[in-house]
């Protein structure tokens, strides 16, 4: 199978390749996204297949507005409709009870669905010209960094998938925030690209489960993507630091050494201590939302490299930090060190 690179004027192309049971990489603000007809069985299970997914880890249907809710949701809680008027089209993902017509493949047996509203304008044109929700989790090999960009997706997917959809640089740069509203309270399964103090000014008591901050415990199911398995890793083993910006930074002079295989990622006011070694920039040591955009791009790029070895500067938790901190406490397997 050759994969088709396609461009902002080949929506109607993708569309059709969804409705007819084949995989389009779409572009969303987050990631980028591998899609399928949502309510097609095989079509879902060649995702698995292209990613080398487990089928126990659900999958999100996206649509094009919150009007299409209803048709694969029931018991739809009047906070749905209130997260949908404050934060869609944008990076939440609502976990609400599905309906029979939402085949099993989709939600791994639960008898719950994820559902998102994308902001990007490609992404939602393709979904209301396929006239299908899309399933569509990151489209990277599974447990890779989810890709920002259609090369990114092409590296990983070229031969595997029918075509990818050019719809340019991801601008939040992490996967959806994803809150259980099935639950009292809410609570927040996966930090993302709506920020839990965005979500607190809404819904005060929304929780933040256990699994955004250590690993899910043996036995314990997954209820939403990215709960589970070891995620966003690149090839290099991954060492975090955490701590106040200058302190992270000397933790890591002291000990990467001189050599070229030890690559870093650190915010821009230490790049230059890394003269010796391959570095990646965050951004300003205080920006979230841009170590949240650079952050997958910096991981790949260390995999072309070569590097054997990744150290990271850790941002704080607040804000996009949250988002930023679960994906590398995944990505590093939780190896983090205090400096």
């Amino acid at each position: 199978m050759k994969t088709q690179l396609l461009n902002p004027n080949d929506i109607e192309k993708a569309a059709g390749i969804i409705r007819s049971g084949g995989l389009v990489g779409i572009p969303t603000e987050t990631v980028y996204g591998l899609g399928a007809n949502g309510l097609d069985p095989a079509a879902v299970s060649s995702i698995f297949r292209a990613k080398g997914r487990p089928q126990d880890n659900p999958l999100i249907l996206h649509i094009p507005d919150a009007s299409w809710l209803e048709r694969y949701c029931k018991d739809i809680p009047p906070l749905a409709w209130r997260l949908a008027d404050r934060f869609w089209p944008g990076p939440l993902t609502m976990i609400l009870r599905r309906r029979s017509l939402v085949p099993d493949v989709v939600t791994a047996g639960l008898d719950t669905v994820g559902m998102r509203c994308p902001a990007h304008s490609m992404c939602r044109a393709i979904i209301q010209a396929a006239e299908v929700p899309v399933a569509a989790p990151s489209g990277n090999t599974s447990g890779k960094p989810s890709p920002t960009t259609a090369l990114h997706m092409l590296d990983d997917m070229d031969g595997k998938i029918d075509a990818i959809l050019d719809g340019g640089s991801c601008q939040v740069g992490v996967e959806s925030t994803i809150v259980d509203l099935t639950c009292n309270p809410p609570c927040v399964l996966r930090p993302g690209g709506v920020t839990l103090e965005e979500l607190r000014d809404l819904l005060p008591e929304v929780e933040l489960d256990s699994a955004v901050t250590h690993p899910l415990g043996e036995g314990e199911r997954p209820r939403a993507p990215g709960m589970k398995y070891r995620h966003y890793a690149p090839k290099a083993p991954v060492t975090v630091v955490r701590g106040e910006s200058l302190r992270s930074a000397q933790y890591i002079l002291d000990h990467a050494g001189d050599s070229y295989w030890e690559g870093i990622i650190c915010f821009d006011e230490f790049a230059h201590w890394f003269q010796d070694h391959p570095v990646e920039r965050l951004g300003g040591s205080l920006d979230g939302f841009e170590h949240a955009r650079r952050l997958f791009r910096a991981l790949r790029a260390m995999d072309n490299s070569g590097v054997k070895h990744i150290w990271v500067q850790c941002p704080g938790e607040a804000g996009m930090g949250l988002a930023v901190v679960n994906r590398l406490n995944k990505a590093s397997g939780f190896h983090i060190i205090d400096a």
